[in-house]
């Protein structure tokens, strides 16, 4: 018994590595095409790169509103999800294909909200979800999810992440 798991552990992760899939297969597979990145309307750079870390300007969400007034949970957590498509596609700006990062370091989630709307992490989780589908245990990070009296333009989340790339 021993001497046949010890053939089938390696022949497990011989399957595991070879259907293993990149980040750009996983896109592809959950139907996600990335837009083109925007460029900063005021006087800063979308990212910098200090080392092998990436640090991401915030990336405000196109749906607008407050959380707990205008919308609701699960429209917030669209918008963070839609939001981290957008993320994507200056990740790979910034990196020059997303299979360049090594992992997620932090985000950093805010969210326009009233005062007694307590539910941010819900929200910020369509981010992390989307994150973790695209990229499996890389995907993970520490995180902070946060509400604010306002955000910019009247936009519902904005959101700020750090990654780790390969050397």
């Amino acid at each position: 018994m021993k001497n046949i798991l010890l053939l089938l552990v390696p022949a497990f992760f011989i399957i595991t590595a070879a259907n293993a899939q990149t980040p750009e297969e996983r896109l592809v597979e959950l139907g996600i095409s990335l837009p083109e990145v925007r460029q900063p309307a005021a006087n800063f750079v979308k990212w910098r790169r200090v080392d092998n870390l990436i640090f991401l300007a915030g990336t405000g969400s196109k749906a607008k509103g407050k959380l707990g007034k205008d919308l609701s949970v699960e429209e917030g957590y669209q918008a963070a999800r839609l939001t981290g498509i957008d993320i994507l596609a200056t990740l790979k700006a910034a990196c020059g294909s997303l299979d360049n990062i090594k992992q997620f370091v932090k985000v950093r989630g805010m969210v326009n909200s009233t005062p007694y709307f307590y539910d941010q992490p819900d929200v910020i989780n369509g981010f992390s979800d989307l994150m973790v589908e695209v990229f499996g245990e890389k995907g993970k990070h520490a995180r902070a999810a946060v509400g604010h009296a306002s955000l910019p333009s009247d936009i519902a989340i904005e959101i700020e992440v750090i990654v780790e790339v390969k050397e």
